[in-house]
């Protein structure tokens, strides 16, 4: 393309506004869900990209900002790893299993193992590219894999994005939910709402006689959802209980999502029940511009 055809492509794509996060925006109808946890190892990761690849099954336009930027793993879980196509400073991200994706992985010069040393300033700046300099199309739902606890990324996506969405990943385990309750807790500051809650690895069958197994304890996702009702003031529900599968960890290994090579999997019967909830909620038009003006008298 010559540098005019770009030019034009760019501002048939995305206008002549800059950096403007269309999401933001009072006629945006994009549901924009938050993904996020108090601590770290409790597949919160793994969670947020078959959520996405279980919304794109079911006819959704999909986009995944893998928002931990120094912890990004989302690429190689939905084998997404290629570098986006650049337009005249517009990011084209690329796609894995019909979820268009973004991450820190295309823009580091050393690859995979090369860390990312910013501070507080730069990783606010990162994820408004991430937002405003990428074409993300008309997405039905945007998800974002935040790094855990209540930290720079969380704040600002509350200041980027002030009309998303929290859902607080934990295990049962009562030790996670303690801490899980402060992520879901910091949307009283930072003015969101809170969609739910997802227990993972929840008990499973034993193998050899059936009988329920937990192994990371009980009840943890009910005590989160419990608390932050508590603190909050309004009803949060306990989205879905995940069995514990070692099938969604190797899917995120080896880049196949557990809802598309087991789908008959409970947990993946679990995740796209979850996914139906989050994904078919309506967006209410409470904040949005018509484009109406009262007639004169």
């Amino acid at each position: 393309m010559s540098d005019e055809q770009r030019a034009q492509l760019r501002t048939l794509l995305r206008g002549h506004e800059e950096r403007e996060i269309p999401f933001a925006q009072p006629g945006s109808m994009t549901r924009v869900y938050a993904i996020a946890s108090g601590k770290g190892g409790v597949g919160k990761s793994s969670l947020t990209a078959n959520l996405a690849v279980a919304m794109a099954e079911m006819g959704l336009a999909v986009g995944l900002v893998d928002a931990d930027v120094y912890g990004h793993s989302i690429p190689r879980m939905l084998d997404a790893t290629g570098a986006p196509t650049m337009v005249e400073g517009m990011i084209m991200p690329p796609s894995g299993y019909g979820v268009r994706v973004i991450s820190m992985l295309p823009f580091k010069p050393g690859g995979i193992a090369q860390p990312v040393a910013f501070r507080g300033p730069m990783l606010h700046r990162a994820l408004q590219q991430f937002l405003a300099d990428v074409w993300w199309g008309d997405l039905d739902v945007l998800l974002l894999d935040l790094p855990p606890g209540t930290g720079d990324i969380a704040i600002s996506t509350a200041q980027l994005l002030p009309g998303s969405e929290v859902v607080v990943v934990t295990t049962p385990q009562p030790a996670a939910a303690d801490v899980a309750v402060r992520a879901g807790t910091l949307a009283e500051q930072t003015h969101q709402k809170v969609a739910g809650v997802i227990e993972n690895m929840s008990g499973f069958p034993c193998p050899h006689c059936g009988e329920p197994m937990d192994l990371f304890g009980i009840g943890g996702g009910q005590l989160v959802a419990e608390q932050i009702s508590a603190a909050l003031g309004t009803e949060v529900p306990l989205l879905g209980r995940i069995p514990f599968d070692v099938r969604l960890r190797e899917g995120g290994d080896n880049g196949r999502p557990i809802v598309l090579d087991a789908p008959d999997a409970p947990a993946s019967i679990g995740i796209r029940e979850i996914a139906e909830r989050l994904g078919r909620r309506p967006r209410g038009l409470a904040g949005l511009s018509l484009g109406i003006t009262p007639a004169g008298r």
